[in-house]
């Protein structure tokens, strides 16, 4: 393999899918031509961008190289257009290969399922097997996860029975069974995929995040906690999604001081940078507790600006706890990121009135008046009420 190819694959790995396209343009201008190993692994890179002039421009290039055909380059395609959400184009490649192999079934059920056609990928699934192709444990990560966003146990049922047929490799048996969990978990049935758990041989992130998750999802903080305590025991590094589960089960079981310590824990002890599902997560842990004060120098502090999202917790909380100060400090900045939301003047009102501090009640049902009469933005009449 060229030392282009190795750059281009790389780079892709790596999650640098522009300097990998760079690579390959650089290659092309030197007048090399790509073959059926280049292609695929730009293709790959195209697909992380999504973007559709250069899908198009590669698929050309295929179709001009006669590389079209090739089951690598068939299937990088589908998968290309998939999540560039082109459908149509995905469909058409599929449809038109005279020698469709598994690895384009594959793409094509991975690409819907990925892209939360989960029923059209359950179909493509059943269509797969109608055509004689056996699944393999590609095919039946997808699948599996499709049926978990669908939360349908009947058929999470036969699809487990199902996986036992699939011949995999080593990696992607293990990959199947924490789909397998996952998609338990999602079926709100972590009692099975606790079972399933109980029998790996072999656990890595993956499997204890599952299961963390799982039982936060479903609001079973200890159980969460206390498999995440297995997990540190048994030497396996949680990634940012297990942290994401922890925060989110100490938000359910209340767990203030486990809360704060796991936390601090994600980047002193294992380096992963808190993101905005973390601090989402702080944001209510806080917010539920009435640490208010807290929660918004934990906001002022976010190397990111707060989304809705936190700033939704942070006003639900301060309604919850009639906390006046923090309620227009959030208001106010809610308002510049939705100023058309009519729903943060309501919570304001709500918290004015349970402090019985009915001329801001007046002054806030004014504003709204106003609003509804000539559909006025309404920054700087929140503006004099709350400054």
């Amino acid at each position: 393999m060229s030392i282009s190819k190795l750059v281009i694959r790389s780079y892709t790995r790596f999650n640098s899918p522009t300097h990998a396209f760079q690579v390959y343009l650089a290659m092309s201008r030197c007048g090399v031509s790509p073959d059926h190993y280049t292609l695929p692994i730009t293709l790959k890179a195209v697909g992380q961008v999504y973007s559709l002039r250069k899908s198009q421009q590669l698929h050309g290039v295929a179709i001009r190289h006669g590389l079209d055909g090739n089951e690598f380059v068939e299937s990088g395609l589908i998968s290309m257009y998939l999540k560039a959400s082109e459908f149509g184009d995905a469909y058409k490649v599929f449809d038109e290969s005279p020698e469709r192999k598994l690895g384009s079934w594959n793409a094509v059920i991975a690409g819907l399922s990925q892209g939360g056609c989960s029923k059209d990928a359950l179909l493509m699934f059943l269509r797969m097997r109608r055509s004689g192709f056996m699944p393999d444990g590609v095919t039946m990560v997808s699948v599996i996860s499709a049926c978990g966003s669908l939360g349908d146990l009947k058929l999470a049922l036969q699809l487990h029975k199902f996986v036992f047929q699939v011949k995999g490799k080593r990696n992607e048996d293990v990959l199947m069974v924490n789909s397998l969990i996952d998609m338990y978990g999602k079926c709100a049935r972590m009692d099975l995929a606790h079972e399933v758990f109980s029998t790996m041989h072999e656990r890595n992130v993956s499997s204890w995040t599952s299961m963390i998750v799982g039982y936060a999802m479903h609001g079973h903080a200890s159980e969460a906690m206390e498999c995440f305590r297995a997990m540190i025991d048994s030497n396996v590094i949680p990634n940012h999604v297990t942290f994401v589960g922890v925060l989110s089960a100490c938000v359910y079981g209340g767990m203030v001081d486990e809360g704060k310590h796991c936390f601090q824990m994600m980047k002193s002890v294992y380096g992963v940078e808190p993101q905005m599902q973390h601090y989402g997560c702080m944001v209510d842990l806080l917010g539920r507790a009435g640490l208010l004060e807290e929660a918004r120098n934990l906001v002022e502090g976010m190397p990111m600006k707060p989304n809705v999202v936190i700033w939704g917790c942070l006003l639900g909380a301060s309604e919850r706890h009639s906390d006046v100060k923090i309620g227009e400090w959030v208001a106010k900045h809610f308002l510049e990121l939705q100023p058309w939301n009519d729903g943060i003047y309501v919570v304001l009102s709500n918290i004015y009135a349970s402090r019985d501090m009915w001329k801001q009640v007046e002054k806030i049902r004014e504003i709204m008046k106003q609003r509804r009469l000539a559909k006025l933005h309404g920054y700087s009449l929140v503006t004099s009420v709350i400054d």
